[in-house]
């Protein structure tokens, strides 16, 4: 197992974030999404993980993006858990996972309520999340995503019965949505 620090981001950290997304997914370009909300987006929370210590010249092994959001005739503080990438050769040994908890912690910590998340089951319910039916994402999902859509309470506040997460421009794209 590799041993890794989680810090926020740094503007020195773009060209090791740029080479992370297409080893991570090489067959989606998520560079435009991760470029914009780093460089745009005053709502965003952005994690790395680096080899411990490795100094500042050393390239990221994982990156997370949280942004922050709200939910259509509510007042609780949200936020989208998207995207999460470690590079392949450090997947499978808690890279994700640190970034998530960090990430979660965080948003706690800032007075968020509740995290949305797009992805696999079995992966983010380890993390505690679970599926969401009331809030929905900005785009109707495909039936075979459905279970995908999930979300985690971080506060005592009830969370809303229904509405929909309300986003940042860059995030009304239907291909970020589905297949």
């Amino acid at each position: 197992m590799h041993k890794f620090d989680i810090r926020h981001s740094h503007v020195t950290d773009m060209p090791s974030i740029e080479r992370l997304y297409p080893a991570a997914f090489p067959d989606e370009d998520l560079l435009p999404l991760v470029r914009h909300l780093l460089t745009h987006e005053p709502g965003i929370l952005s994690l790395v993980a680096q080899a411990e210590n490795s100094g500042s010249g050393q390239p990221v092994t994982g990156h997370i993006l949280f942004t922050l959001s709200s939910i259509s005739g509510s007042d609780i503080r949200a936020a989208l858990l998207a995207p999460l990438a470690v590079t392949p050769k450090c997947q499978r040994q808690g890279t994700g996972t640190a970034l998530i908890r960090k990430g979660l912690q965080d948003l706690a910590s800032a007075g968020v309520d509740q995290v949305y998340v797009l992805g696999d089951p079995a992966y983010y319910s380890r993390h505690g999340f679970k599926p969401e039916t009331g809030v929905t994402p900005p785009y109707p999902l495909p039936k075979e995503y459905r279970d995908a859509w999930q979300s985690l309470s971080l506060s005592t506040t009830p969370p809303p019965i229904d509405g929909k997460l309300l986003l940042p421009d860059i995030w009304m794209q239907p291909e970020l949505w589905g297949p």
